[in-house]
């Protein structure tokens, strides 16, 4: 497990190598001079001249990748071109509505896409099941800001349960906060059910038509020990390995979703980021969402011990 590990976290090195290759080179390969692109079309030479010197975009190329590397390794992202602002401090302003959206966004499609998923498996090809063909469909083919602009009209302007858009602090109340992130949290996790009810349910109906499944039912095994004790377990490598994956479909999620309800998280930063040409900010959530991806599928992959013992490293 040890050498796995070892080897893992070396291949993960090389890959934020190659990440931080791409970020860097990002901005400096962009078509035209990056200083006059942040500075806007009315800029002066002075302040074009003042932006290349904070930027360091004067040196040899190399020497600005070290620089800029050695700055990375130091917790030093650079400072907001658009604000004055250091990049680190605007993202910890940001980090709570982000992570609250998205472990509520997880904490949903698991709790109902596994259930429904479990389900339609165990009565395959009655009514539970063609309402996942149905509901499938749909959370694949539409897109995460219809979905939300509907639920703000139904429950938020028509029904006026729900607030419209925005975000409370948890420490300013659970009641304010929750109620803020329902709307935002049901419509981005939408695809996310779809996809894990359906790998899910294919997972299951694999493991169900073995054959120590059917001595298990031979045995009287009840209905909860089959699905929960036997199937689930053997068919939970799939599973959790989806669910690792969607996390690279919930960053961009994410996005679209707190500009849809006005949520100021990191997403809504790189929005912002990107109609400002604040190339800084967009640099660093680059290279912090990509190292936490790379985390995230080193987790999944030490789980699957957890869930199938004859998984050895």
């Amino acid at each position: 497990m040890a050498d796995y590990i070892f080897r893992r976290m070396v291949s993960a090195i090389a890959v934020m190598a190659m990440v931080g290759i791409f970020v860097f080179l990002l901005i400096r390969l962009a078509p035209g001079d990056p200083a006059a692109v942040m500075a806007g079309r009315n800029a002066t030479e002075e302040t074009i001249a003042g932006i290349r010197e904070q930027l360091g975009l004067n040196e040899p190329l190399p020497v600005q990748f070290i620089h800029w590397l050695w700055d990375i390794f130091r917790g030093d992202f650079g400072t907001s071109i658009f604000s004055g602002r250091p990049v680190f401090e605007l993202l910890l302003q940001r980090l709570e509505p982000t992570i609250s959206l998205s472990i509520l966004t997880l904490a949903l499609s698991v709790a109902v896409g596994v259930s429904f998923g479990i389900l339609a498996a165990w009565r395959a090809g009655g009514l539970v099941d063609r309402l996942l063909s149905v509901f499938s469909a749909f959370g694949f083919s539409v897109p995460v800001f219809v979905i939300g602009y509907f639920l703000v009209y139904l429950l938020a302007i028509r029904g006026a349960w729900l607030p419209v858009q925005g975000y409370t602090p948890i420490e300013e109340g659970f009641g304010g906060w929750f109620s803020h992130l329902i709307l935002p949290t049901v419509a981005l996790s939408f695809p996310f059910m779809a996809f894990v009810a359906r790998v899910t349910r294919a997972s299951m109906l694999e493991v169900l038509s073995e054959d120590y499944m059917r001595t298990a039912a031979a045995k009287g095994a009840s209905p909860y020990a089959m699905l929960f004790h036997h199937a689930l377990k053997n068919a939970g490598v799939p599973i959790l390995t989806v669910i690792g994956l969607s996390f690279a479909y919930l960053i961009g999620g994410v996005v679209l979703t707190e500009t849809v309800f006005n949520i100021p998280g990191v997403g809504r930063l790189v929005v912002d980021a990107i109609n400002n040409r604040d190339y800084p900010i967009i640099q660093s959530v680059l290279i912090l969402t990509s190292g936490l991806y790379v985390l995230i599928n080193l987790a999944v992959d030490l789980a699957y011990t957890l869930i199938d013992p004859r998984i050895r490293y």
